[in-house]
């Protein structure tokens, strides 16, 4: 890490002789505003570690058909990782998260769009498109934004309809076929009255690996997603508005594409077996997956004149199915495979409904507040077929409900120096049964009650430089996990989580406002933290409490208009992790064929010390525009790059399961005149062969990024 530290800060040193050269030339770098406290505040002010993602920067990584995964290393401290294909993604936040693959799982980030929690894994996926902003919270956001975000939260905002005419789209199309649509059209129904937006995804790619063992050619690894989102703006005066949207999504394609036995016993290197364009699958119908969602919320606001009152009612419903060739491979291929393992997960007809009523001050003033109320409800079920089919399928039932009531006051103690604190009281109900599987087991209950809070300073040491410190606490609730019941084996169960969070940092503009500098420090401990201990013999998906979890780090980013022609952007964040309970062990690979590094205590691994699975030890993110006037337009070249430190990918740790320092990078070249946009582009343009994920219970299985992708993208803007 010293290395990359040393790396970095000369690259910032570089850039700044660069910047003073630009500088009679240098444009000022733009404000951005976020809604991290629930109110629309200049993201240099709030006392939140936070970054924001436009929607324009993640245009540029979704037209090569990539969904919300690319977020990955590509925000200080955030991870994104699925072994579930396009429908269950898994966050972590400063080494914080859950591996868990079980579609009932729950997370210690929250996914909130359009105001509204995706609690459920399959929620969390929803495709990103017509964006206006992504913003990510580091840190507990329990009061404000309640139970399972000890780790932050991903806010993701849609444009919202305008009183004028606004149409846009972006058309890509690139390697296997794949095409991307993204566009969106909006403006007034009724003038000053009614407004409207409608926005629209598709996105296309063709089978494109061969599938050895059958002898198909291009029999896996396309897919087919569709997604539309409608929205209502009414206004009949100035104090009133109600805001309706509607929103659905189908999916039809491949799953996560697992391949046996990439590793070598004692090594992390990929080896001989790995072939980019093919896999052996003998089962698992090539790998299917599909879902479907249909949801909406109905935001109404009154502003009546002391205090704003706002409404947010929010439902969703989801069902799908992911089937897989779990061990990547047959028994006549590569490697060793004991037994064959083809499984099928699936969430039938998902349903959850909140509502949240909130009151709260204006924006302006010395004292600033807000209350409010909060309700979540959810059901579902999931069936798990075991391998090959046996033993037969188990079906069980979640539900979970929650209510919470909560508080914030701000106070400007001086012009320079602000603070601010918050409160939440939760209570949080879980309940599981069996409703049919090969045994029966008694259902289960778990319900906790927990006070989340925090105090948040911000002391503006001049109109460019800020200084803010946070002392915050958060909670995951009780989770109970039930996919092992198809394998005669009860459910298991986690009590909460909770966390104590501090961290400080420094928010400032420079360079005569061309560029934006933020950084900050933090450390955390975890009591009780959730773990879910996956693999063996059985393959058990079994939920630990480790006696603490600990970690520090720090997060650094900033842009800069170098030159009237140089854009720059640039983070880094370092992550240490480590789990504090002497007493914890898990099994290891139940096969055997994995070298495990920990100690051994009756053939289960000590994990004491490790660091927390899927958390990188470092990420850099660095990225590069420059423009010049050509002819009627502007000509341009953009890169970008990512760097990922390494990682354990599992809760114990071996020297195969273990990932080494991984980059990819990107690059558009194009043109841009009258609101018009074309660009050539590539994605892992280095063609890197990175592994992301792995299974352990059965062989050497793993899987890998996504292969270099090259293709061309128009874009149109008219208002």
């Amino acid at each position: 890490m010293r290395g990359v530290a040393r790396i970095f800060a000369a690259g910032l040193t570089a850039l700044a002789l660069v910047g003073g050269y630009g500088a009679a030339y240098a444009q000022e770098v733009g404000e951005v505003i976020v809604v991290a406290q629930k109110r629309s505040e200049n993201l240099q002010d709030v006392p939140i570690s936070v970054t924001a993602v436009s929607g324009e920067q993640l245009s540029s990584l979704t037209s090569s058909g990539a969904d919300i995964l690319a977020l990955a290393s590509r925000v200080p401290g955030l991870n994104v990782e699925s072994s579930n294909g396009r429908a269950a993604p898994r966050f972590y936040i400063r080494g914080l998260g859950n591996t868990d693959f079980d579609l009932a799982a729950s997370q210690p980030v929250s996914v909130i769009m359009d105001d509204v929690v995706m609690e459920n894994v399959a929620l969390k996926s929803f495709p990103l498109f017509d964006i206006q902003q992504v913003e990510v919270l580091r840190g507990p956001q329990g009061t404000l934004y309640g139970r399972n975000t000890p780790a932050g939260i991903v806010n993701i905002r849609s444009r919202r309809p305008t009183q004028e005419f606004e149409s846009n789209g972006t058309i890509s199309y690139a390697s296997y076929n794949t095409v991307t649509f993204e566009g969106g059209v909006g403006g007034a129904l009724i003038k000053d009255v009614l407004a409207m937006r409608v926005a629209a995804l598709m996105q296309h790619r063709d089978d494109w690996v061969d599938n050895g063992f059958t002898g198909q050619e291009d029999a896996v690894g396309g897919f087919d997603e569709y997604a539309l989102r409608a929205q209502l703006l009414f206004t009949p005066n100035a104090d009133f508005s109600a805001l309706f949207n509607v929103h659905g999504r189908q999916l039809d394609g491949t799953s996560t594409l697992f391949r046996a036995n990439i590793f070598n016993p004692g090594s992390n290197e990929l080896n001989g077996n790995f072939d980019r364009d093919t896999v052996y699958y003998n089962q698992g119908q090539n790998n299917p997956q599909g879902y479907d969602e249909i949801g909406g919320a109905l935001t109404l606001t009154y502003d009546f004149g002391p205090a704003t009152l706002t409404s947010i009612t929010g439902y969703e419903t989801t069902n799908g199915r992911s089937l897989g060739d779990i061990d990547g491979g047959n028994p006549g291929g590569p490697g060793v495979i004991p037994f064959q393992s083809e499984t099928q997960d699936a969430i039938d007809d998902l349903d959850q409904l909140t509502q949240e009523i909130r009151i709260a001050s204006p924006d302006a003033g010395p004292l600033t507040w807000q209350a409010g109320l909060y309700y979540f409800d959810s059901d579902l079920q999931v069936t798990t077929y075991g391998p090959s089919g046996f033993p037969a399928p188990a079906t069980v039932a979640h539900s979970n409900t929650s209510w919470a009531v909560f508080g914030q006051i701000g106070y400007d103690i001086t012009d320079q120096w602000n603070v601010t604190g918050g409160l939440r009281y939760t209570e949080d109900d879980k309940d599981f049964h069996v409703v049919s599987a090969p045994a029966s087991f008694a259902p289960v209950s778990v319900s906790d009650e927990k006070v989340s809070w925090d105090i948040s300073t911000n002391y503006r040491v001049s109109p460019d430089l800020n200084l803010y410190a946070r002392v915050a606490h958060g909670f995951r609730a009780p989770s109970i996990q039930g996919r092992d019941v198809v394998f005669g084996a009860p459910p298991s169960v986690a009590q909460s989580e909770k966390i104590l969070s501090i961290e400080a940092g420094v928010k400032a503009d420079v360079l005569a406002g061309r560029g934006r500098l933020n950084a900050g420090i933090f450390a955390y401990r975890i009591e009780d933290q959730k773990f879910t201990a996956i693999g063996g013999a059985a393959n058990l998906t079994q939920l630990v409490n480790a006696d603490q979890g600990k970690a520090y780090g720090f997060e650094i980013e900033g842009e800069w208009q170098a030159t009237e022609n140089l854009f720059l952007r640039g983070s880094a964040a370092y992550t240490h992790t480590e789990i504090d309970d002497p007493n914890l062990r898990v099994s290891p690979c139940g096969t055997g064929q994995c070298t495990v590094t920990d100690p051994l205590a009756g053939g289960f691994a000590l994990v004491d010390g490790n660091p927390f699975p899927q958390a990188p030890e470092y990420t850099v993110d660095v990225s590069a525009r420059y423009q010049r006037p050509v002819g009627r337009g502007t000509a341009f070249a953009e890169t970008d790059w990512t760097v990922r430190g390494p990682m354990n990918i599992l809760l114990y740790q071996t020297a195969e399961f273990e990932t080494d320092t991984q980059f990819e990078g990107g690059i558009r070249l194009g043109y841009e005149w009258d609101k018009h946009e074309i660009a050539f582009f590539v994605r892992n343009i280095t063609d890197e062969e990175n592994v992301i994920g792995a299974i352990d219970f059965n062989n050497l299985t793993g899987f890998v990024n996504e292969p270099r992708i090259i293709g061309i993208s128009f874009s149109s803007t008219l208002n």
